[in-house]
């Protein structure tokens, strides 16, 4: 995707959550095109560390911003032209017996997913600048199953993990799969109630390398079958387990599919961005394997099952007909996932990979 360099010149977007895997990426991204950005951070003492990664600092302006503080963002969004709300919460889990849930739910969850959306989105209303605003989803907000539990052949924006069924099952993760459902359906309501244009992007897992200080989320998860860690590897099976595979993108495709539907003026509603998906047996015992066979965790009777099976297919069909190209396959994205992660100083990782 090549950018007009006159328009970047006189562009400006903000980004939240500027201190998150893919927010860090996309502030660099849009700099390293020529943008003005507006990069908000809940501490803006993580500012200097970051500052060195993105470079641009003439183009680039730091604000303080929680999506709990009513109209944190008013300063951030002013006179920009778009907004890429990125910021969300990245909490996995609490125990299922945790006293009083149905009250924990709604004050720790529900209530702050719903306000944080209206907060950011307030601040984009009374901003005259902000032409759209494109939200970052999950693919955990999707199911490959039917409303009978039966394999889905394709799965695509259409196919809701409904919110009923999160607070039933309570799988792996489920606190995240609930408060990101909860904020892209509130995103989308106060969005169509107020005439605001909302385009939101649902991610695949994001993988690749990476600016923040401590390993992403998504990457550890990605990793735990070589990391051992039992808690994440139950994440990523319940991933597993809820769309019969693992989809995977690369962390500069994510950022570009962000401003290419930012920048497109056909786009609206939800993008799957999916360079493909693949099986966890294939993902732990063929891409893993090669170099990692004993680190390997087992594999369970699940996975062992659904590998006979044809997975269903996360189709990004529709961002991919609207004319946007991956860039990375799978092969560089594990690959760049690996040697990103053996650099970098983590213990647990570093001490599994160099055995």
């Amino acid at each position: 995707m090549e950018l007009n360099g006159e328009k970047s010149k006189t562009t400006t977007y903000c980004v939240t959550g500027a201190s998150g895997y893919i927010g860090s990426w996309l502030v660099k991204s849009l700099l390293e095109r020529g943008y003005t950005v507006h990069a908000t951070l809940r501490n803006l003492e993580k500012s200097q560390y970051f500052q060195s990664k993105w470079g641009g600092s003439e183009r680039l302006r730091l604000f303080r911003a929680d999506l709990q503080d009513d109209g944190s963002y008013d300063d951030a969004v002013e006179g920009c032209d778009g907004v890429f709300h990125v910021a969300a919460s990245m909490e996995f889990d609490i125990s299922p017996n945790h006293i009083n849930l149905e009250n924990y739910v709604q004050s720790k969850v529900i209530d702050p997913a719903i306000k944080g959306v209206r907060n950011v989105l307030g601040s984009c209303l009374k901003s005259k600048s902000v032409k759209r605003v494109v939200f970052t989803s999950s693919i955990s907000t999707l199911t490959a199953k039917d409303e009978n539990e039966r394999w889905r052949s394709v799965v695509d924006e259409t196919c809701k993990t409904p919110s009923d069924h999160v607070l039933k099952t309570k799988a792996s993760g489920w606190i995240y799969v609930l408060s990101k459902l909860i904020s892209e359906e509130e995103a989308f309501r106060y969005a169509k109630e107020r005439g605001m244009d909302l385009v939101s992007v649902i991610t695949t897992t994001v993988s690749g390398p990476f600016l923040t200080p401590s390993l992403p989320s998504s990457i550890q998860v990605l990793l735990s079958p070589i990391t051992g860690d039992s808690k994440l590897f139950a994440i990523l099976s319940a991933v597993n387990k809820r769309m019969g595979s693992i989809g995977l993108v690369h962390i500069e495709d994510i950022c570009r599919a962000h401003l290419f539907l930012m920048e497109q003026p056909e786009a609206e509603g939800q993008y799957i961005c999916c360079v493909d998906n693949i099986d966890m047996h294939e993902l732990m015992l063929h891409h893993f394997s090669k170099e990692y066979l004993s680190k390997v965790q087992k594999v369970g009777d699940e996975v062992e099952e659904r590998k006979t099976l044809v997975k269903p297919v996360i189709s990004s069909k529709k961002l991919r007909e609207l004319g946007f190209e991956y860039k990375y396959g799978i092969e560089e994205i594990v690959h760049q996932t690996i040697d990103a992660s053996i650099h970098f100083r983590f213990p647990t990782l570093n001490h599994k990979l160099k055995q």
